[in-house]
C-alpha cells in the first residue's frame, strides 16, 4: 500500500546437522519470537517448492473475519464477496483476514477475487497460507513497535502485479519455506508512508519462479536491512529479477528513488553463494 493508505550468485549453500541449523538461526538473528506453533526451529534444509494444496471446500467471505488467537482454515478457499469482492490493485481495500497482535493464521487458502489479503495489526504468524491469486497485495504488516515480529512460514502466492508482502509497519519480518510465482515484488518495504520506521527483513529458503521484479526492496536511508538466505530462483537464467533493491523512502507520498541493487554488506545483505540459479 502507498502512504495515502497508510495514512488513511551461483552456488547453493550446504547446512547440515544440528549444530548447523542452530548455527544458521542464529547468524540471521532469528529469536524465539520466530520459533513456530509447532515448536520447531526454522528448518534450512531441503527445497521449499511443494505442491499446491488441493481446497477443502470454499467459503465466500462479505465481511473481514477478525482473529484472534490461532485460526485454523482447514485448507478450506476463502474468497471475498461484495464489499470484499476486489480483485485489483485499488488501495484502500480491506483484507479477507484482519489479525489481532500475537494470532496465528494456518492452513487457509486464498482465492479470487482475494481483496487486500490478510492484514496484520501486530505480531502475528502466517503457517502455510496459500494465495492462488493475489489481488491488492497477499499480506500487508503492520504493527507499530520495533519488538513485533511477523512470521511466513510455508505456504506461497502466485499472479501478483506488485507486492505480495507489504511491510508497512515496525520491527521483523521472517520469510521461511515459501514459494512464490509471477510477482512484482516478494517483499516491499513500505517506501513513502506517512510513518517510516527502521525494519528488519530476513528471507530464508524461498523458491522464487519468473516473471517477478525482485525479491525484496528495502529504504536504506531509514536503517532497513534485508538479510538473503538460500534462495533459488528458477526461470531467470538471465538473472533480470532483482534481489535486493535499496530505495531512498520518504515520508510524503512521493515515489521513492531507487538508489542501487544487490549486496552491499549494510543494507543487502548476502553473497553470491546465498542465490541459486536453477
Amino acid at each position: 500500500m502507498t502512504a495515502q493508505t497508510e495514512q488513511r550468485v551461483r552456488h547453493r549453500r550446504k547446512v547440515t546437522g544440528r549444530r548447523a541449523v542452530i548455527a544458521g538461526v542464529s547468524a540471521l538473528g532469528i529469536t524465539g519470537a520466530a520459533v513456530f506453533a509447532t515448536g520447531s526451529l526454522l528448518s534450512t534444509a531441503g527445497a521449499a517448492t511443494s505442491a499446491w494444496p488441493t481446497e477443502n471446500g470454499s467459503k465466500p467471505v462479505s465481511r473481514t473475519i477478525p482473529v484472534s488467537g490461532t485460526y485454523d482454515g482447514g485448507l478450506a478457499r476463502f474468497y471475498g464477496t461484495g464489499d470484499l469482492g476486489g480483485s485489483g490493485q485499488d488501495e484502500g481495500q480491506d483484507p479477507i483476514f484482519e489479525l489481532a497482535d500475537g494470532a496465528v493464521l494456518k492452513n487457509v487458502i486464498i482465492g479470487s477475487p482475494a481483496a487486500d489479503g490478510v492484514h496484520c495489526k501486530g505480531s502475528c504468524t502466517l503457517q502455510n497460507v496459500w494465495w492462488l491469486d493475489v489481488g491488492e497485495d497477499a499480506a500487508t504488516f503492520k504493527g507499530k513497535s520495533s519488538s513485533a515480529v511477523y512470521t511466513v512460514h510455508g505456504g506461497g502466492a502466485r499472479n501478483a502485479d506488485d507486492k505480495v508482502l507489504q511491510f508497512n509497519g515496525a520491527g521483523k519480518l521472517v520469510v521461511t519455506r515459501f514459494q512464490v510465482e509471477n510477482f512484482g515484488k516478494l517483499v516491499r518495504s513500505c517506501g513513502n508512508c506517512s510513518t517510516q520506521y527502521k525494519r528488519t527483513i530476513i528471507i530464508n529458503d524461498v523458491d522464487v519462479t519468473a516473471p517477478g521484479k525482485s525479491i525484496v526492496g528495502i529504504n536504506s536511508n531509514y536503517g532497513d536491512t534485508a538479510a538473503l538466505r538460500k534462495i533459488r530462483v528458477h526461470g531467470d537464467s538471465a538473472e533480470k529479477i532483482k534481489t535486493c533493491t535499496r530505495f531512498e523512502g520518504n515520508s510524503t507520498g512521493k515515489e521513492p528513488k531507487e538508489l542501487g541493487t544487490g549486496a552491499d554488506g549494510t543494507s543487502c545483505r548476502f553473497s553470491s553463494s546465498d542465490i541459486t540459479y536453477e
